[in-house]
């Protein structure tokens, strides 16, 4: 991890596209700023992470489920 220290008003740039810039540090608080191509996402972590965990939990079927389908396709007489 490379860490940096910045001031309000000075930024890092990532690659060819991404500008992050310290706008205001106020206490432990610090506000920053990204510029970048809207092809590129940018999320805060914690709502990625949330993201990822439903589309994860949607993702999982349930052992109801997976019964309940099992009975459609044995009802339908389709193989096993």
């Amino acid at each position: 991890m490379l860490v940096l220290t910045r001031k309000a008003g000075e930024s890092v740039v990532i690659g060819d596209e991404v500008v992050v810039r310290v706008l205001e540090v106020r206490g432990d608080v610090v506000r920053v700023g990204i510029d970048a191509p809207r092809d590129v996402q940018v999320h805060r972590q914690e709502v990625y992470e949330a993201v990822r965990e439903a589309n994860i939990a949607a993702a999982t079927a349930s052992e109801e489920a997976i019964s309940a389908l099992q009975g459609i396709v044995r009802r339908a007489g389709a193989p096993q």
